[in-house]
């Protein structure tokens, strides 16, 4: 809304009725009524709630109940969170410790934690104000409890963000190098460390060469001990040094736990060879080397798996350019405008940020577009499958729209920037999918429940195991102390510390912390990558459960660029009520008002004098022509603007008329037809003009592919009965779930209707009409024509970059895929726990004689979260629906 609004009644005048609307918007064309006019307005009407503007908008007041369902509805973009970088983070336990330690804060509503893209989005409360203070504030405190944090500045320019971007996938790739010469020096002391065991293997196959020199030199206790410190102080450094710094700031974490089993198992030997007399025989120096082998190489597999999670998003942001040729020439040149690049001009390379709306910039073939623009000079063709997935490319010339992050093919290509690198739309659609993945879904708060106290638990209940085994359970089974775990001797110490060390390695709240972010990572990238945009877990796992589809008409069903097929009066010629109706419509943005302009510019016709305009979304358009009001739009609602009406015999002729001249065209069903009508302050109704559209193509394979998934699907449409039935019968919609005449605020109550009799409903539309239906539905889904924003792509959870419907079958599709791999992690990652700790704690012992040792104790907890991460990867083999049109 412009800035220096001014609230005043704006009622109409004796020959004019305005009815308030619930969701009104009003845009002025060139400037308002006159001063004498609203004057008269003023005195002669009384009806309120318009706001004035002497700026840019007018608009009404919607009714309160609706306002706050659609701010309920879309409380989750209003407001501002701080965007923090939070590094450190290890496990599920981490994150829930971060998330406490920020919802400890007073100031603080509610807090997101993102152990992938390690960033945490914090929303204070209404009455806290968002300030720099406040969030260094939060990153001291995550500071100083073990998790180094700062600020992500907002706002940062495209080169910066790029820039970012890449040194934390640079950063990852060096602690991936860093980590494989880790897992190399482990498994070589591994390998040392365990040699004593090959020579056992050897004779136990009768094969006896294992003799003498460096094989004897490897079964002393002392060697085995040098090896193990070796391993606890080179490749196992970090990791323990982490876990102890964990534990000093009261966060224990997945590096607390193997830390904490590695040093017991190594204590323990060292004790027992140090002090023989005490007759432990428990000397397993082998055990925290092996442990800290099977961990690490986890670790380097686990991170591996991780980067490729974020190759999408890579490729994304490959598209992104962040240096442009910025073309700088001479006022006075004339032959500029029609060259490429005349003789004086300078072209000078500058980052995208310092690009302004308006700069002429100069793109090689090749090179990718730094910024949305129009072509100014020079012809080429242009890769756009980014946007559109057409691989074929589009040719371009002077005056064509070019978009950032498509590819020049051909020719040099001179253009003018019509947006700023941060405003493109592959800047946005990055944005978008960055705030996508820092959005957790519901289902999350299980994992979160479970993985906060989870180290604590798992801390207890080696102690327990401890007890029990070394006090209790060596005593009553006897028969335990014969396993190998307990050592040649049969010790209850080896074993009880043994079993114990093991339900510290085992247990695995990693898994639990990656199960859902890993999928989410992945599956809102592989949306982005095929051009449907959702706006995080939340919303992909209320899109995977709908089970109700409602659809907009008009640009949604069909293409979305009507044409006129006729006009019809019977008091003046066609042009007249064309040319009148154009110059009403001439700056509305509804695909209907295009098409009255588009044909009053073909046939050359010179519109009148605009005053003012005044648009009911839904309805129609209000403006002063030639010192008279006129109205555009349904039949009802032009009637209800003006005192006289038509005789009915009348209308009937018109329509007659207006069917008869369309009967002699040429026309197929998969057209529909629209009718609006065009009234004049002082006559009435003077005309009406029928308005055709095709349907999409794919319009009829989207509606019965959501019906062949169970999906209920309804057409919601402002239209008149006629041309809304057609369409509904073409596409393959019942009657009975066909609805005409709904005015913006119909939809938003039948939406809610639904919502109320159980459903989960999605609705799709395409224009400012639909955006409280958007924002009131379960998942509102925006196609977006020809990459422009509007108040539907504003109010929507998902936006269909490439302007394809069947792309609401993928966007499911991926959704219900993603949630089901949500699913199946966490499943996995309860169910291991579950099913893995009792038994490294011993519980089969006794019967089956079956016992874990803290090596593979480890092995199975690096594999349970490699199979988390590597489930979610499958992701990636996720095929489209639509056989190939969304790639």
């Amino acid at each position: 809304m412009a800035t220096n609004l001014l609230r005043c009644p704006l009622p109409p005048p004796s020959s004019l009725h305005i009815r308030p609307s619930k969701f009104l918007d009003v845009k002025f064309v060139n400037r308002c009524f006159p001063r004498q006019r609203r004057s008269r307005i003023r005195r002669h009407c009384s009806t309120p709630g318009l706001l004035v503007s002497n700026s840019v908008e007018i608009s009404t007041q919607s009714f309160e109940s609706t306002e706050s369902s659609i701010e309920s509805a879309k409380s989750v973009t209003s407001d501002t969170p701080i965007l923090l970088e939070v590094s450190g983070m290890m496990c599920g336990g981490c994150v829930a410790r971060v998330k406490s330690v920020l919802m400890s804060d007073d100031r603080v509503a509610s807090a997101v934690v993102n152990m992938l893209t390690e960033t945490a989005a914090v929303k204070l409360k209404p009455e806290v104000e968002v300030t720099a203070d406040a969030a260094e504030s939060l990153a001291k405190r995550l500071t100083e409890s073990g998790f180094e944090a700062k600020r992500r500045v907002s706002g940062m320019g495209v080169a910066e963000n790029v820039k970012k971007w890449k040194e934390m996938v640079s950063k990852k790739e060096d602690l991936l190098v860093k980590s494989r010469n880790r897992v190399a020096f482990a498994w070589t002391l591994v390998a040392l460390c365990c040699g004593s065991h090959t020579s056992h293997i050897l004779h136990s196959l009768g094969i006896h060469i294992a003799h003498g020199g460096i094989w004897d030199l490897l079964h002393n206790s002392y060697v085995k001990g040098g090896l193990a410190v070796g391993a606890l102080l080179g490749p196992g450094r970090d990791l323990l040094f982490d876990g102890i710094k964990a534990f000093g700031k009261r966060s224990p974490n997945m590096n607390s736990l193997v830390g904490l089993g590695s040093m017991a198992a190594f204590a323990i030997s060292l004790v027992s060879l140090v002090n023989p007399e005490l007759e432990w025989d428990a000397s397993f120096f082998e055990e925290p080397v092996m442990l800290l082998g099977f961990v690490l190489l986890g670790r380097s597999l686990e991170e591996r798996a991780k980067l490729k999670a974020s190759s999408d998003m890579n490729e994304l942001l490959s598209l992104i350019s962040t240096q442009s040729r910025l073309v700088i020439t001479s006022s006075d040149n004339s032959t500029a405008a029609d060259s490429v690049l005349s003789s004086d001009s300078i072209c000078i390379n500058v980052s995208v940020d310092d690009i302004r709306v308006g700069d002429s910039l100069l793109v090689l073939p090749g090179e990718t577009f730094p910024v949305d623009g129009s072509v100014l000079a020079g012809r080429s063709v242009v890769d756009e499958s980014m946007l559109t997935g057409e691989s074929l490319p589009v040719f371009k010339e002077e005056g064509c729209s070019v978009s950032a992050g498509t590819i020049n093919w051909d020719g040099p290509l001179r253009i003018k920037a019509s947006s700023t690198g941060s405003n493109s739309t592959i800047s946005k659609i990055v944005r978008m999918v960055e705030d996508a993945q820092g959005n957790a879904a519901p289902v999350q708060r299980l994992a979160d429940a479970i993985a906060g106290p989870f180290v604590y638990t798992i801390m207890s209940l080696s102690a327990v195991t401890f007890a029990f085994w070394y006090y209790v359970g060596s005593h009553i089974f006897p028969d335990v102390l014969l396993n190998d775990i307990a050592g040649p001797d049969g010790d209850a110490l080896a074993l009880s510390l043994k079993l114990a060390v093991d339900v510290l390695v085992v247990s695995c709240p990693c898994a639990l912390g990656l199960a859902t972010p890993t999928a989410i990572l992945i599956g809102t990238s592989l949306g982005a990558k095929r051009g449907y945009l959702i706006r995080g877990g939340d919303v992909l796992e209320h899109l995977a459960s709908i089970d109700c589809v409602a659809l907009d008409k008009t640009g949604t069903l069909t293409e979305g660029r009507p044409v006129v097929a006729g006009v019809a009066s019977l008091r003046y010629e066609e042009q007249e009520v064309l040319k009148v109706a154009a110059a009403v419509e001439k700056t509305a943005t509804h695909p209907i008002a295009k098409a009255i302009v588009n044909e009053a510019e073909s046939l050359n016709l010179k519109t009148p004098e605009t005053r003012g305009q005044l648009t009911e979304p839904g309805f129609g358009t209000l403006a002063e022509v030639d010192g008279r009001l006129v109205a555009v739009g349904s039949l009802e609602w032009v009637s209800d603007r003006f005192l006289k009406k038509n005789d009915s015999s009348d209308m009937v002729k018109l329509e007659s008329f207006l069917d008869h001249k369309l009967s002699n065209t040429s026309s197929t069903s998969r057209y529909s037809k629209t009718v609006v009508y065009v009234g004049r302050e002082g006559e009435g109704i003077i005309g009406a003009i029928a308005i055709s559209d095709c349907l999409r193509q794919d319009a009829e394979f989207t509606v019965a592919r959501l019906q062949e998934k169970g999906i209920k699907t309804v057409l919601l449409s402002g239209d008149r009965e006629g041309a809304v039935a057609t369409v509904a019968k073409n596409v393959g919609i019942e009657s009975e779930s066909t609805n005409y005449s709904l005015s913006p605020e119909k939809k938003f109550e039948f939406i809610t209707n639904l919502q109320s009799s159980g459903h989960r409903v999605a609705m799709v539309g395409d224009g400012i009409n639909d955006a409280p239906s958007l924002a009131q539905a379960d998942v509102g889904i925006a196609l977006k024509i020809e990459a422009q924003e509007n108040a539907a792509s504003n109010a929507a959870s998902v936006i269909l970059v490439r302007n394809k419907l069947s792309h609401v079958v993928d966007a499911l599709s991926l959704a219900q895929a993603t949630m089901s791999k949500v699913y199946q992690n966490l499943a996995w990652a309860i169910a291991y726990n579950v099913i893995s700790i009792p038994i490294a704690a011993g519980v089969l012992l006794p019967q089956y004689d079956f016992a874990m040792t803290p090596s593979l104790s480890g092995g199975l907890m690096a594999l349970s979260s490699i199979f988390v991460v590597s489930n979610s990867l499958l992701l990636q083999l996720h095929k489209s629906e639509t056989s190939g049109n969304s790639l």
